[in-house]
């Protein structure tokens, strides 16, 4: 759904040669040319929406010396010295379905993507099933137009590539097209069940009746957080191409850690009078930019195909490929997911392939070059033995895998220990698959159970390990006994079962025997959680081995604690104002006061109780001494929490 027809970098390329041979030969520009456009055409199942004021894109660059560039450019059409340290409002630029959402009277009517920038499409039943857009504002606007992206979070993004291929289903290329193409569906039951998310940017139109509109960018993300609309993480307002390109440099170090993607920085002008006087271009505004990463697409050689056993006894295929550099990081291996994406792919030995890397998604093989085929390429066999234990392999009806039949296939085993000791399961540190193999090679363990049967005397001598490593590894061991009951369910590697399913079923259920005991009827009953999945749940328990190894985990001390509950009201009537720079993201302190009762606004008034300040306040600071209310910096904010019990 919604899948390129050619990779980023090569479009990219292409529209930056047809800029220059428009610049060369203005006479050629046609109406409909990419150049004075803004995405594709709108799909024409949706009624058609015109942009009250366009859903401009943004100019591209990918060096300090064209941001250098870009900041004198604005020096120069403000009419200023090219050594002004003007302030940038810089955000990361998330790489998702751009989105207007309109409300009226505080009150969501209107959904539509950007389309051609002109004109969008009308998603707005679509858009109301996305759960962090609200359906009303906090307050009563006569007209807010928000702009921002709807965007695919990595982790679901990769559980629900992982049930698509389980199923025999197409994997989505990436996240963004995943977005694109739930938030697209005429069908907006679909749409609901896809864990999109949203975030805003700016504002494209705004009527505050009688009070004061933003005067910067900064002020205008305040003004839709205050209304309950989130805003992109980590967006920062600088002074000067110094401090910008530091904070380039910050976010593609943590690029990898944020559980969106994203394909750059977005670099504004934060003056809103600057904005006015600097202007735009047909397709793009003069005061903004988009400073674009490496990119994640490159051709390799397929150079082999291995076949590896995992925890489910599933045995996939993995691309050996030339080496290649994709956004800084070396690439040898990529996923083929199954057998029938090796067949659609049409995919050979010694072929030229694309290959793609994103954030912390395994890099995988989009496509073949078949225009690039010498001729001596090679078809791809799968096995037909474990290459494991060498056990006759079987491939169900319906299963896209062959599967290993042999539950005490030392691969299986190994992945199953090495998934309950992952962060997202029961987070044993020091406890790596080197670690595992080498306690496996030992005779150790030979499951999960037999890591709390260890003892330090056991481990002290092995290879890798010493007194203090080995105290270590056995106390983070005993430690994990007690993780919570949705880390313990995805730790179990029940099929279908990841982070977030199994955060849903420790939600609903409480405890791990109404979990083991639940039908298929109670367990579908379960926003997101069909009859596969619920099938699957049923089966692990009913399993008399699973059933064997839970009790002996129980005899052994394993005990998951139940999902801690609702947080508390010490803060509730209490009204706060948050200006300035934190050492925290303002829309986080805001969740944090809020999940404890409190209300925070985006302006001062005499209802507000207290205004938290950080660095750089400006006019709601002035305006709350005025009013003579009450003040807090970050450390009296702290300690104002801390009396409370609350942790900052």
């Amino acid at each position: 759904e919604d899948s390129p027809d050619i990779p980023d970098e090569e479009y990219d390329a292409l529209f930056d040669r047809l800029v220059e041979l428009e610049e060369a030969h203005p006479e050629l520009i046609t109406a409909d040319s990419p150049t004075q456009r803004v995405g594709a055409e709108p799909a024409s199942e949706f009624q058609s929406v015109e942009h009250e004021i366009p859903m401009l894109s943004l100019g591209k660059i990918t060096s300090e010396g064209d941001f250098r560039a870009f900041h004198v450019r604005v020096c120069d059409g403000l009419g200023i010295s090219r050594e002004s340290q003007i302030r940038y409002s810089c955000e990361p630029k998330l790489d998702g379905l751009a989105i207007s959402v309109r409300f009226e009277g505080g009150a969501l009517v209107l959904g539509a993507t950007r389309g051609d920038g002109k004109t969008g499409e009308d998603v707005t039943r679509n858009i109301k099933t996305i759960k962090s857009i609200p359906l009303k504002l906090r307050h009563e606007i006569p007209v807010l137009e928000a702009r921002g992206e709807v965007v695919f979070p990595k982790k679901k993004f990769a559980e629900m590539n992982e049930r698509r291929v389980e199923k025999g289903e197409d994997p989505f290329a990436n996240p963004r097209n995943a977005a694109a193409g739930s938030l697209r569906q005429l069908d907006s039951k679909i749409t609901s069940e896809r864990p999109l998310e949203a975030y805003f940017y700016a504002i494209g139109v705004l009527d505050t009746g009688d009070n004061e509109p933003p005067n910067n960018h900064e002020e205008e993300l305040e003004l839709l957080r205050s209304d309950g609309l989130r805003t992109v993480p980590h967006a920062e307002s600088m002074n000067g191409p110094d401090e910008v390109t530091k904070y380039f440099e910050k976010i593609s170090e943590i690029r990898d850690d944020l559980d969106f993607e994203i394909d750059g920085v977005v670099v504004k002008v934060d003056d809103k009078d600057f904005q006015r006087r600097l202007g735009e271009i047909s397709r793009s505004p003069r005061w903004a930019i988009a400073w674009k990463f490496p990119a994640q697409e490159k051709v390799t050689t397929l150079e082999d195909v291995l076949w590896n056993v995992g925890r489910t006894a599933a045995v996939t295929p993995v691309a050996v490929l030339a080496p290649i550099e994709i956004a800084g990081v070396t690439v040898k291996r990529a996923s083929l997911h199954n057998e029938d994406q090796i067949e659609k792919l049409g995919l050979k030995i010694g072929d030229k392939v694309l290959v793609r890397r994103a954030g912390d998604v395994i890099p995988y093989v989009v496509k073949a070059m078949v225009e690039l085929r010498s001729g001596t390429e090679k078809e791809i066999v799968p096995p037909e033995i474990c290459p494991e234990c060498e056990s006759s392999l079987v491939k169900e009806p319906g299963d896209v895998y062959r599967r290993c039949p042999n539950i005490s296939c030392p691969a299986v085993v190994a992945e199953s220990v090495i998934h309950w000791a992952s962060r997202g399961a029961m987070d044993i540190d020091g406890l790596g698959p080197k670690q595992i193999a080498q306690l496996l090679k030992e005779g150790l363990i030979e499951d999960v159970a037999g890591l709390y049967e260890l003892r330090k005397e056991d481990i002290v001598e092995l290879e890798r390990f010493a007194e203090k490593s080995a105290e270590n590894l056995i106390d983070s061991i005993q430690k994990s006994k007690t993780r919570p009951l949705d880390r313990f369910v995805n730790a179990l590697g029940i099929r279908h079962v990841g982070e977030t399913v199994a955060g849903q079923l420790a939600e609903e259920f409480q405890n791990l025997s109404a979990i083991a005991s639940a039908s298929i009827d109670e367990l579908t009953e379960i926003d997101g959680i069909g009859p596969e999945i619920a099938g699957a749940v049923v089966d692990f328990f009913k399993n008399g081995s699973n059933h064997d190894l839970l009790e002996r985990l129980r005899s052994l001390g394993v005990e998951p604690q139940k999902p801690k509950t609702a947080e508390s009201n010490e803060l509730e009537g209490i009204t706060f104002v948050i200006t300035g720079t934190l050492s925290r993201p303002r829309d986080e302190i805001s969740k944090l006061l809020e999940s404890h009762g409190a209300k925070v606004t985006g302006s001062v008034s005499g209802a507000t109780d207290y205004v938290i300040h950080g660095e750089s306040a400006g006019s709601k600071l002035d305006k709350a001494k005025a009013k003579k209310i009450d003040l807090l910096d970050e450390d009296e904010l702290r300690g104002f929490l801390r009396e409370r019990g609350i942790d900052y």
